[in-house]
């Protein structure tokens, strides 16, 4: 079915909307399969609602979705989007499943976690695109600047943003491979990405593992030094991502299309390092990031100072790719699995391809006239060991330090 309808949205929508047994008659009967598909880039009718809510966090990682609105990137589709701010993740998830958002801001593990019901009411997500890869990194208070080296963190407070992030997966792994198990040589704290800086200067938290700006306004701040980009330890890791319940695209499918090639058409153009000075101007106001822009464009250009005396130019400090490989889901119910978040049997490859748009992304994407990839599996390289998506479960075996 997947290969007949050629995205995992097509597929599924056919599925639910007459059954297996039906669609395994149809296609055995040859019926016209055309007069069957309601894909998405097929969405070409009338706008069902232009006024729209989208969440957003106020970090660097939301860039597309915030600049989306002052450079007029929304308006060019058709839509009147309000970009809200909100204080955390916590309170996007549920504004999100109350409906409030139409769609938001999401960290990548989010809508898996709500589609598999962990930390929250089961119900159907979609993650259509990633917002931005690499773009956190390890930052430690000042006090610390003689403990660089991770064996000697026992005992250290570290801030995530939520429990359901690429930071605390990140962090966890990063502690592990050092010897230190994360939920009993270092304690883990949840704290909302606005008050990490002023967290550690107070000497609440040692260190955390944040996005940015607020690595880079710690240094801005002189109350702690950048430790090391997440780069450094998987680069082209996904960190952020534009999210939609199944319900908006089932009931909106013309409005969920002008909003994903809204959010695609913002990410190709912060892709280009020439775009953003611009966009550093763009995000800054209070509205928006409420950060001066000199720390905001140090993250977006990747020339900064690192708190330790240095000047590092780092370009891809954070990039912005929107391609959601199932592969990136995969690793991080591989993650989530390994630290007990999920238990028991899973199946990585069906959860994978019915929360992350794939598929969908590469149809879209080329109607745009953007170059996708042609897959949507591949092996990652974190910290030094390949990830190979087709083996999960032997992965998390292979880790000495684990939940499972």
């Amino acid at each position: 079915m997947k290969g007949i309808f050629g995205t995992d949205m097509n597929r599924r929508k056919f599925l639910r909307g007459v059954g297996s047994a039906t669609a395994l008659a149809a296609v055995s009967q040859f019926v016209p399969l055309d007069a069957l598909k309601a894909a998405i880039i097929d969405a070409k009718g009338p706008l069902e609602k232009t006024k729209l809510n989208v969440g957003f966090v106020p970090i660097t990682c939301a860039t597309p979705i915030i600049m989306a609105k002052p450079l007029g990137f929304y308006e060019r589709y058709g839509l009147d989007v309000e970009v809200i701010k909100t204080a955390g993740w916590a309170v996007s998830r549920d504004k999100s499943l109350s409906g409030e958002y139409d769609a938001a801001h999401m960290l990548t593990p989010m809508p898996l976690a709500i589609t598999v019901g962990a930390g929250s009411t089961s119900v159907p997500w979609t993650m259509p695109a990633v917002e931005n890869i690499n773009g956190q990194a390890i930052t430690l208070a000042n006090k610390h600047l003689d403990k660089q080296d991770p064996t000697k963190w026992k005992g250290f407070t570290f801030g995530v943003p939520f429990e359901y992030s690429m930071h605390n997966f990140l962090l966890r792994y990063y502690v592990a491979e050092a010897g230190l198990d994360p939920d009993k040589d270092i304690q883990i704290r949840v704290v909302p990405p606005p008050e990490m800086v002023a967290n550690l200067s107070a000497g609440n938290l040692d260190g955390y593992l944040s996005p940015d700006p607020f690595n880079q306004r710690a240094v801005f701040d002189g109350v702690g030094f950048i430790y090391k980009l997440t780069k450094e330890i998987w680069d082209g890791h996904p960190c952020c991502a534009f999210a939609a319940s199944q319900k908006f695209i089932d009931e909106t499918p013309n409005t969920f299309l002008a909003l994903f090639k809204s959010i695609l058409d913002a990410t190709a153009y912060s892709q280009d390092l020439s775009n953003r000075p611009e966009i550093s101007e763009a995000i800054s106001p209070k509205n928006y990031l409420n950060q001066p822009t000199t720390v905001v464009q140090q993250v977006l250009t990747g020339r900064f100072a690192d708190g330790l005396g240095k000047v590092r130019n780092e370009p891809t400090r954070i990039d912005f790719d929107p391609f959601p490989y199932h592969s990136f889901s995969v690793w991080i119910l591989s993650q989530m699995k390994r630290w007990g978040y999920i238990e028991g049997d899973i199946n990585f490859k069906d959860i994978s391809e019915q929360v992350y748009l794939a598929t969908d992304a590469q149809a879209v994407m080329k109607e745009m006239g953007q170059t996708p990839p042609d897959i949507t599996y591949k092996s990652h390289t974190i910290m030094g060991k390949t990830f190979d998506p087709a083996e999960p479960d032997a992965y998390i075996d292979s880790f000495a330090i684990k939940r499972t």
